[in-house]
């Protein structure tokens, strides 16, 4: 539940990333999750034999 999240702290850098986004700014979460997708991806590809290239992937693509 949201109540029962802590409170977030946000901390700033110095160094300015501007080819992430044009506020040049990223969170932790967006590091985390890069490789997410494409593991579910290939997850699906190794239970099922099927290669899918487009996102979302649905049980009516594996049919």
């Amino acid at each position: 539940m949201n109540a029962d999240a802590p409170d977030v702290r946000i901390e700033t850098i110095e160094v300015q990333d501007t080819v992430v986004n044009p506020m040049g700014v990223k969170g932790v979460g967006e590091i985390g999750m890069v490789g997410s997708g494409a593991a579910v991806a290939n997850a699906i590809f190794h239970a099922t034999g099927r290669r899918l290239h487009k996102i979302p992937i649905t049980i009516e693509d594996l049919l």
